[in-house]
């Protein structure tokens, strides 16, 4: 029997961009602090990741340039839809995660936000190392080739 997907749980944005510009050395779970209109309207699925990231700043987790849509029901008591948003993260990960930006230079991009089962907001952040354009290239190549190679034994095993 197939096990039963939770209602609750549900993925609201995803960077897919974020794989093919880094390296993503490891990732992690930080909860975020929203408003109640920034949720309503994230239920409805209106939401983008994909010019946003991460910042350790004053001792705190912060996104920055995430966009969650308007709330239309909500008109006076709507929220700025590219606000900065704290993130929840535990001490001891905050500081990993500013050793890791501030010393060794890495990134930390959001890579999806999703409902848990719980129905809490999650997001998932990468700790990455940009690519370079030839980096871009070999993975671009690898796909194709992996593609390739799937329907070359798709195609044998028919014969």
């Amino acid at each position: 029997m197939a096990p039963k997907s939770d209602p609750n749980s549900k993925l609201i944005a995803e960077n897919r961009r974020a794989r093919f510009d880094y390296h993503i050395e490891s990732d992690l779970e930080a909860g975020i602090m929203l408003m109640g209109s920034e949720v309503k309207s994230l239920r409805q699925g209106g939401s983008n990741l994909g010019e946003s990231y991460a910042s350790v700043e004053n001792g705190e987790l912060w996104l920055i340039n995430g966009y969650i849509a308007p709330y239309l029901q909500a008109k006076t008591w709507g929220h700025e839809e590219r606000r900065r948003r704290k993130l929840l993260v535990s001490r001891k990960e905050l500081s990993r995660l500013w050793n890791a930006t501030a010393r060794e230079g890495m990134t930390l991009v959001p890579i999806k936000m999703y409902f848990n089962e719980r129905g809490m907001v999650k997001l998932k952040l990468g700790v990455a190392k940009g690519k370079k354009l030839a980096d871009k290239r070999e993975t671009s190549a690898k796909r194709d080739w992996d593609r390739e190679k799937a329907r070359l034994l798709k195609h044998s095993k028919r014969d």
